[in-house]
């Protein structure tokens, strides 16, 4: 597990686009597993400055995005579907078909589950899969408890990751209960994972995660496991971490 930090936000995020990049221009097929939420919106801006500015093509990039709302269209401004399409997807030059998030509206939720997980395999390994992590140690919307082996499913949001989301909801009580979510064991299949961390909020979180034992009480902790796992973090998520080193 590799540690990269970075001073603020701004230099985490073009550190992670940086990272993306290069993979991006060394190889002639790509998948990358993508990350929606407050924390790689910075980095997507990056991606875009670079696009505008160098032209870096998409067109042999698939994505796999790691999760969606339940009970939300996909044109609802709150998707995640219309979230990506907004930060990145419509800036740069890959096809439309060649982008992949969990269909959640779906009348059979669980054959939807079985239909990503068999695309992310036709796929192939995922090569790249960008993560966050929710205060409480979630990855994805992969909750504390949720098995190591869990596959895409249908989990239930807990109150603290329906609280931290609301502000990205008009009201409150708007903020979905469910989502499907790539699972635990799906995302460890990445080649490469590279978290993202910034901000005093995260850096309990990220303290438990490299110091204590992997647990599923702490779904990120089961990365420690992972052969290849790049963190980028900023100086106030890694303050906690540092005081004992």
């Amino acid at each position: 597990m590799e540690i990269i930090e970075a001073k603020n936000y701004d230099e985490m995020s073009e550190k992670a686009a940086q990272l993306i990049l290069a993979k991006v221009k060394q190889e002639s097929s790509l998948v990358l597993g993508l990350a929606t939420g407050g924390t790689p919106v910075g980095t997507y801006e990056h991606l875009v400055k670079d696009y505008q500015e160098n032209g870096t093509s998409y067109q042999h990039v698939h994505t796999v995005n790691l999760d969606e709302y339940v009970g939300v269209e996909k044109e609802n401004p709150t998707s995640y579907h219309t979230y990506m399409k907004e930060h990145l997807f419509q800036h740069i030059d890959i096809p439309s078909q060649q982008t992949h998030l969990p269909n959640a509206m779906a009348n059979d939720l669980q054959a939807e589950c079985q239909k990503y997980e068999e695309l992310i395999e036709k796929l192939g390994r995922i090569d790249l899969q960008l993560l966050g992590i929710g205060v409480n140690g979630h990855i994805g919307f992969n909750e504390p408890g949720t098995s190591f082996a869990s596959t895409t499913n249908v989990v239930e949001l807990t109150a603290s990751t329906r609280e931290k989301n609301a502000c990205y909801f008009d009201n409150p009580f708007d903020v979905p209960t469910h989502a499907v979510t790539m699972g635990i064991s799906t995302i460890m299949k990445s080649k490469q994972i590279v978290l993202l961390v910034s901000g005093k909020q995260k850096a309990q979180i990220l303290f438990k995660l490299l110091t204590e034992p992997t647990n599923e009480q702490v779904p990120a902790s089961i990365l420690k496991q992972h052969d290849h796992v790049v963190i980028i973090a900023d100086q106030e998520a890694l303050m906690e971490i540092k005081q004992i080193r």
